[in-house]
């Protein structure tokens, strides 16, 4: 079979097709410009006073917790508990959003008045998922309830073995159950096949959410304090909601928008201090996209190189100066990951430089010695390289109980369910789980030849080749011109943006280059001035030094571009916004 480096694959660029009375409508009802209009047109906001709700969210659109199936079993079992002072094993993940789990039910269960340990694994020596031996040694401690958050859906057997204990499980979780649910004393997850919990997209911090909203409800509590708690709570939940990247829609999308906005008043310790590291100040709202990529990656940094107990000590403390030590220490760990994730991410290219067979839908990389901490984050720069799902993946020897066996991440492209697929081939793995757009697997060493054989089978039959191509949905026109500061204002207002809301993306036709680029510093990023309709803006580009050839001055392309919000260029004294090109073809080229 021939074989070919593996190239970034052309995109498609998807028209916007709205009718005009409908953005008319809009801007007549809702006293908007016309851009505005037609992004919320785009994006099936016909109606004008479902497009006011969604533009202004607010608290009262959440969703009664008790909609949840067994919620309110787990609620009185947990205030029982709490009445008898039994202590409570609160058993997490050791992501952002395990973590920020851990925290928010920990501080819940102890402003009621009960206790709470908790236990995150180690990404190393433990491996994902609850362990029996964990909960054994809890139960020489005293402990009579055990409650996972954003684990445990498919941790049957630990569940069934602690059942035989005598201790009770809650099991709380968003990830996709097994064919039979672990035998709990109550399982709140919206995705469990006869829950009728309206959102089906909370992350692992969201049902955490949504079981606190019941505890404060019924834990005595007067109005007032209880909606101060659920207010300071959606802070570190809608940061969990941005990083597990489910759809800011809905329900999320309230969190996200009321969450984010409370962060411009931080009294927690940890959290001011992580924001700090993060370089944000304190008094203003981080966009979602600064969550995704300052906030969420110090808190991540922690289970991925070392022990995410520490980002639990975090939140927790009440010490100002201990608060500091440990952002810092998250920073740098942070920066050992970037290194570290580079490293793995360069060794892959360099295969991929080798060649590939020319048909192949699907990647699967192996490689002993890849930290396992890493392997999530390079599989998803693998998958916007190359749109195709892909697989990376490391020796865990060193693993507790996973000698001889490979162990890693797999991230995907819409489309291609990426659960679904690994489901077709259970007998190669140890453990498996995950959701449509990311999973983790372990198998046996010499299996993994036939992984990705099976994994590539997979997706070619159901993959076509256009397919591999990223699709661009395009939002709206827009004339140099009518981006004003108002309608700037106006475009920015539909965030929080991200996975479900993503930053809406505009075309200009037949624009010209105006000069030639200028490159950063670090040569990652390009400053590039474009002319059209008697107006020259300038707008950032990243990874676009490979296709300079159609940059050249006096060029006329046809552009994609978002509006972004730029606090650091405020900071500066520069403009509050700055735009960032997508996409550009030649003029009259774009497919």
């Amino acid at each position: 079979m021939p074989l070919a480096a593996l190239n970034r694959p052309t995109a498609r660029w998807v028209s916007p097709a709205t009718a005009a009375d409908t953005v008319a409508g809009l801007q007549s009802a809702l006293g908007i410009g016309r851009l505005t209009a037609a992004i919320l047109a785009r994006r099936g906001f016909s109606d004008a006073a479902a497009a006011q709700e969604f533009l202004q969210p607010k608290l009262d659109a959440l969703h009664d917790p008790s909609l949840m199936c067994d919620l309110d079993r787990a609620t009185q079992r947990i205030l029982a508990a709490i009445r008898a002072s039994e202590p409570i094993l609160i058993y997490g993940d050791y992501d952002v959003d395990g973590t920020i789990s851990v925290v928010v039910l920990k501080k819940t269960i102890e402003i009621l008045g009960g206790r709470a340990e908790y236990h995150i694994p180690h990404r190393i020596q433990e491996g994902y998922g609850m362990r029996a031996e964990v909960v054994e040694r809890a139960v020489e401690r005293g402990v009579r309830l055990v409650i996972s958050v954003d684990t445990g859906i498919r941790s049957n057997h630990v569940v069934e073995h602690t059942k035989r204990l005598g201790i009770d499980v809650i099991v709380t979780d968003h990830h996709l159950p097994d064919g039979e649910l672990p035998p709990a004393f109550a399982v709140l997850n919206p995705n469990r096949p006869d829950c009728r919990y309206p959102n089906k997209h909370l992350c692992g911090a969201g049902v955490t959410f949504k079981l606190i909203q019941s505890l404060l409800m019924r834990g005595g509590l007067t109005p007032a304090r209880r909606s101060a708690l659920l207010d300071s709570f959606l802070k570190p939940v809608a940061v969990a909601t941005v990083a597990d990247i489910v759809p800011l829609t809905g329900e999320n999308r309230v969190i996200v928008h009321r969450g984010l906005s409370g962060l411009r008043d931080v009294r927690n310790p940890g959290l001011e201090s992580l924001l700090a590291v993060a370089g944000l100040d304190i008094g203003e709202s981080p966009t979602a996209h600064q969550v995704a990529f300052r906030i969420a990656p110090r808190i991540n940094a922690a289970g991925r190189m070392a022990d995410a107990s520490d980002v639990i000590e975090l939140f927790l403390t009440s010490d100002r100066d201990r608060a500091r030590v440990i952002a810092e220490q998250l920073d740098g760990l942070n920066r050992e990951r970037q290194a570290t994730e580079n490293e793995v991410l360069q060794a892959i290219l360099a295969k991929c430089d080798e060649g590939f067979a020319d048909d192949v839908r699907a990647l699967v990389f192996a490689e002993p010695g890849w930290h396992l901490g890493v392997l999530g984050i390079v599989a998803s720069r693998l998958v916007e390289r190359f749109s195709r799902p892909v697989f990376v993946l490391s020796d865990a020897a060193h693993t507790n109980g996973d000698a001889d066996c490979f162990s890693g991440s797999g991230r995907s492209i819409p489309g291609f369910h990426l659960l679904d697929a690994i489901e077709t081939m259970p007998d190669l793995f140890t453990r498996f789980g995950g959701h449509s757009a990311a999973a983790g697997v372990t198998l046996r060493c010499d299996l993994v030849d036939d992984f990705r054989r099976r994994f590539g089978d997979v997706a070619a039959a159901r993959l076509t080749a256009d397919d591999l191509r990223p699709r661009y949905e395009i939002d709206a026109e827009a004339a140099f011109q009518e981006l004003t500061e108002r309608s700037i204002r106006e475009v920015l207002s539909l965030g929080p943006f991200g996975f479900g809301n993503p930053s809406p993306i505009l075309r200009a036709m037949g624009v010209e280059v105006a000069g030639p680029p200028k490159e950063s510093s670090s040569g990652k990023q390009l400053t590039i001035g474009f002319r059209h309709d008697g107006r020259t803006l300038f707008l950032k580009a990243w990874d676009f030094a490979e296709r300079g050839e159609i940059l050249r001055a006096g060029a006329k392309l046809d552009i994609l571009f978002q509006i972004e919000d730029d606090p650091s260029g405020r900071k500066r004294g520069y403009g509050s916004w700055c735009l960032r090109l997508k996409d550009a073809v030649l003029h009259g080229s774009a497919d």
